[in-house]
């Protein structure tokens, strides 16, 4: 295996290590002082989910404790009759290691608890004597260390930068038994080594399972740093996850309010509302629960229609060339005669804008997007001029099929119903519901299948490192979406 191989394990042991403590992570996306403000998106963390981390982690932390480096062990004994017996033992390595028995928990207001119970490490080494000035022997030894016990709280902050950091604190650890068994040389040496050896490595592994364990919790910190805070969305939007209260640690979960807001890049403006309070269902099948309210939509509604994205031009070649129903004004003179008296045998643009930011709401299994736009119809002259000939006021009701996709919530629109007023006329009155089947046909195959083109890419959900959802379910329920999943990080 050699050098490259030892650093691929301990490269694995740090990545395992942070699975391990995926869900501290989750207390500070950002910073942990309470604002006041209610949270967009809340998540909990269950008791499965812990022992997930549990599962995965020790073996990680296994890893970690076998790079205990044993020293060597020399010293002389006045051994009646013979008098200084001088000894050494050296090349002392650990061939097995285990936990087997360890529990993950929850310290309430506090973070994480880990302990191990009967762990044992089984070593080997070689041993040498000389006495009576030119009498030397030597062998081996094979070593038993048992009962070992080790205890550690993981206390879970935030740095300057409002990321996440950890630390542990109040370790504990306890040898239980030693055992040594020699191999060659005479036995009324035993007794002198197994009085030394014991009392030695008590008090080295003592010194050194610690600081591991310390290193182990500090490994998790570099890759913390790589925590997106702030996730960028496209190139209008990022969503922020920032606390809005101190995570809620229980005997049974972690709850988290988060944020839950976009904004329009690089100016973080607030809409003219706030999130309504919401609660998750007690449930805790699944290891990790994620609530996101209307309020985080609807922030995406405010900050796309700020920044002038929710408008599309529409122009004939968009139009199925199947479909009897053209975008020129011939068409339409069919309709409104003027049009095609003022402007014969010319083509035809259309200019869908939202005239305010759309509202989304959640009720039990059914999401609803009310949009209010204009449409704005234009001749195209010749020389390329647009000469206007209609603004009307569309009103739409839209059905949403939410889901997830990766670690990314997504969604599909489907009409509903629409309803048309004329705002303005620069060609004369007319009938506004003679146009219906026209704008129906141009908001069912044009307008939706663009927004769902992108909704179908999705929006970031919080999310850590190479963490993968496993399983998820969503439920649309009063006012919020809930999303229970299990997890899984990849190395």
């Amino acid at each position: 295996m050699g050098l490259h191989g030892t650093s691929l394990r301990h490269r694995k042991a740090r990545v395992d290590m942070v699975t391990l403590w995926w869900v501290l992570t989750l207390l500070t996306f950002l910073s942990p002082e309470a604002s006041g403000t209610n949270a967009g998106v809340k998540v909990k963390v269950t008791q499965k989910g812990l022992e997930y981390g549990r599962q995965i982690g020790i073996t990680a932390l296994q890893t970690k404790l076998k790079s205990i480096k044993i020293p060597d062990l020399s010293g002389s004994q006045s051994v009646s009759p013979i008098g200084k017996v001088s000894y050494s033992l050296t090349g002392i390595q650990i061939l097995n290691l285990g936990l087997p028995k360890s529990q993950v928990g929850l310290v309430p207001g506090t973070g994480v608890s880990l302990s191990i119970g009967d762990a044992f490490i089984n070593l080997h080494g070689n041993w040498r004597v000389k006495y009576l000035k030119i009498i030397k022997d030597s062998g081996s030894f094979d070593l038993a260390v048992k009962g070992l016990t080790i205890s550690t709280t993981i206390n879970v902050k935030s740095d300057d930068t409002g990321r996440p950091v950890v630390s542990g604190v109040n370790c504990q650890a306890a040898v239980g038994s030693v055992n040594i068994k020699f191999h060659g040389g005479a036995s009324w040496l035993y007794n002198l080594f197994t009085k030394y050896v014991d009392k030695a490595l008590r008090s080295t592994l003592q010194k050194q399972i610690c600081p591991l364990v310390g290193d182990a919790i500090n490994d998790i910190n570099p890759h913390l740093k790589t925590l997106n805070v702030l996730a960028r969305v496209d190139q209008y939007a990022e969503i922020e996850y920032s606390m809005v209260e101190s995570p809620a640690i229980s005997a049974s979960s972690i709850d988290l309010g988060l944020k839950g807001e976009f904004y329009n890049i690089g100016q973080h403006k607030e809409p003219p509302f706030s999130p309504n309070p919401f609660s998750l269902p007690p449930q805790d099948s699944s290891m990790l629960y994620i609530g996101l309210s209307a309020f985080t939509p609807n922030s995406a509604g405010f900050v796309y229609n700020s920044a002038g994205a929710l408008s599309l031009y529409i122009t004939d070649d968009m139009i199925p060339s199947s479909s009897p129903i053209r975008l020129n004004t011939r068409t339409f003179g069919a309709f409104i005669p003027q049009i095609a008296k003022q402007y014969p045998g010319l083509m035809m643009k259309l200019l869908v804008k939202t005239a305010k930011a759309p509202t989304i709401t959640f009720q039990p299994n059914n999401v609803t997007l009310q949009v209010n736009s204009t449409v704005t119809a234009y001749a195209i002259q010749p020389n390329g001029t647009l000469s206007p000939l209609f603004i009307l006021n569309v009103d739409a009701s839209v059905s949403a099929k939410v889901y997830v996709t990766g670690l990314k919530v997504a969604g599909a629109l489907t009409l509903n119903e629409m309803d048309m007023t004329l705002q303005t006329s620069y060609v004369g009155p007319f009938q506004v519901k003679s146009l219906d089947n026209i704008f129906h046909l141009v908001l069912k195959v044009v307008v939706i299948p663009k927004v769902n083109a992108r909704l179908q890419q999705g929006y970031p959900l919080p999310a850590i490192g190479k963490m993968n959802l496993v399983n998820p379910q969503l439920q649309i329920l009063k006012d919020y979406v809930l999303i229970g999943t299990d997890v899984q990080f990849t190395p």
